[in-house]
Parts: C-alpha cells; structure tokens; sequence
C-alpha cells in the first residue's frame, strides 16, 4: 500500500493541476440579466460585493438593516445610474417577514434570466471569554450568523433550484480555532457543517453552494470594533468578578486589539473570491483568502493532534 502512495500524490499533483488549467480556460458567467441577492450589505464585504457586481452587469438586491444609513444611501447613488438594476431594501436576516418580503421583491423584479445567486454575508461579532457572555447574547449571535443564513437559505431555495443557481455562505478561518472570541468561532463552525450538507444535497439540482474563510480583515469592516476593557468589565456578573480582576480583562482586551490592528484594510481582496463563487464555470467548495501564517495555523489544526493547537494558541494568548 505504501509503495503506491507516491503514485497517488503525483495522480492527485496532475488532477488539481488539469482542474486549474480547465478554470483558467473556461468561459466566464455572462452577468446581464442575473439576480443576485446580498445580506449585510450597510458596510464590508456585502456593501463592496453589491458594488462590484453590479458594476459587472448583475442585478443587485442589496439587503441593509439600515436601509437610512450611510452605507444604504452610497448604494442608492450607485442605483441612481444603474438603470434599475440596484435595489437596496430592508433585510433584518433574524426577521422572518424581511426574509419573505426580500423575496416577494426580488420575485417581482425578476430579469430575464431569472435568479442567480444568494450570498450569506450578514454577521457580527464580540470579544469575550466563555463566561463573560450572556445567555441572551449567545441566542443573538446565533440567530444572527447562523440561524439567520438558514432563515434565508430555506426562503430562497425553490428559485435557486429553479435557475440552477449559486448559494455563497460567509464563514472565516476562525471557524477552526478561537482567540477570543469563541462566540463568533462556534457559529461560524455551524455554518460550514451546514454548507458540507446543503452542498452535497444541491448538487443534484446544479445549484453550486461556496464557503467564503477570510483571514483577519477587521481594519476592512466594521463587523469587530476595538474592545473596552471597561465596558467588558462593567458586564461581568459578580462571580466572573470574582474570579478575574481588571488587570487580566486589560490585558485580554489589549491583545484582541491588537490583532484587529493587524487586520488587512484591502477588503476586496476578499471580495474577489466572492465574485469568483458567483461567476466561475467552476467555483470552489472553499475559498480560504488569508495570509500564510493564517493558513499555517488553519493546517496545524486539521492535521495535528488537538493538543499540539492547543500549544499553539496558550502560547500566542501569553505573549
């Protein structure tokens, strides 16, 4: 068995090597007359992709939860010149009336060739160690990321079926290690176990699901704000005061801060890799865009025991 084992590494080498060739050389997706619907598109990846695709010709369903903020009135100037084909509309992915109303609109405003493409974008996040987070503030993450992205995935699936369309679900990195902010990490795990099952079960109909895993892009969106100390310390019931002391949520609070300073400010980087999953003959399962010392630790923790991460990460929380 072993001595077969290289022969298969240079079959496996030649597969994804033909597997590239084939992407380079295929023709791209034709965006004129094509739906697409974003959630979380107020700021970061989901306002920069609304942009983008619909500068490439796509009609953009943009779903704000602010639809009066900064963010939504950008998009309204974009549609403004837009011939229609941008719509900004109010899209609160924990509301099921927003879901369903999302499709009654994009139902009714359907262009030629019918609904392409739903993209998971909406998310947000907190610091905070296991005990310091509220029951009520797991309930809201989870709604949020997770339940949120099945809420809409579900309302939209009989249209995605219909035009053999594409279904683009925001994870991170994060999804297979934590510093910090564990609450954020668990709903993110959630959502790739989803998207394993719903890929698998959407391939019969043509429908391509696509996981997006950015790196640390924090200076880029507005999903993680620097954290307090005080404000942290202000909310902790008095048995987690009881067991730690402002110095250790200082110093918690300073490292967490200082990861998000080195957060790439180059969004698009990102949102690339989305356009990718929505306009490649043949997208990826998987588009991890993150630097090397990211995937690094990405390899460490699939491929080595739990406790060589674990190493890891305590050393990293230490410095």
């Amino acid at each position: 068995m072993w001595a077969a084992a290289p022969l298969l590494l240079l079959l496996l080498l030649l597969l994804l090597l033909l597997a590239r060739l084939w992407r380079r050389g295929a023709v791209p997706l034709e965006p004129s007359g094509r739906a697409v619907l974003i959630t979380g598109c107020d700021s970061g990846f989901g306002h920069l992709l609304a942009l983008r695709l619909h500068r490439l010709g796509f009609t953009v369903f943009a779903g704000c939860l602010c639809p009066g903020g900064e963010g939504a009135r950008r998009l309204q100037r974009e549609a403004a010149a837009g011939a229609g084909r941008l719509r900004v509309l109010q899209l609160d992915v924990t509301r099921a009336r927003d879901v369903l109303a999302a499709k009654e609109l994009v139902l009714s405003h359907l262009p030629e060739r019918g609904f392409w493409g739903l993209v998971n974008n909406a998310g947000i996040s907190t610091f905070g160690e296991t005990g310091w987070l509220s029951m009520e503030k797991y309930e809201k993450f989870a709604d949020v990321n997770l339940l949120g992205s099945i809420r809409t995935t579900l309302a939209f699936l009989p249209l995605l079926r219909k035009y053999k369309g594409r279904i683009v679900f925001m994870s991170s990195i994060i999804a297979y290690f934590t510093l910090g902010n564990g609450i954020y990490s668990m709903t993110k795990a959630a959502i790739e176990k989803f998207c394993d099952a719903l890929r698998l079960e959407m391939k019969k109909f043509g429908v391509r699901v696509c996981i997006i895993q950015p790196g640390n892009y924090a200076r880029s969106t507005k999903i993680q704000p620097p954290v307090s100390a005080e404000e942290i310390w202000n909310e902790l019931s008095e048995e987690e005061k009881a067991v730690y002391n402002k110095e250790y949520v200082q110093e918690r609070a300073n490292f967490f801060n200082s990861i998000l300073s080195e957060g790439s400010a180059n969004g698009n980087e990102v949102v690339d890799a989305m356009v990718d999953a929505l306009t490649s003959p043949a997208p990826k399962a998987r588009y991890m865009v993150a630097k090397l010392k990211e995937k690094a630790l990405v390899f460490v923790c699939a491929l080595f025991p739990t406790v060589v991460m674990d190493s890891v990460l305590s050393y990293a929380l230490s410095k």
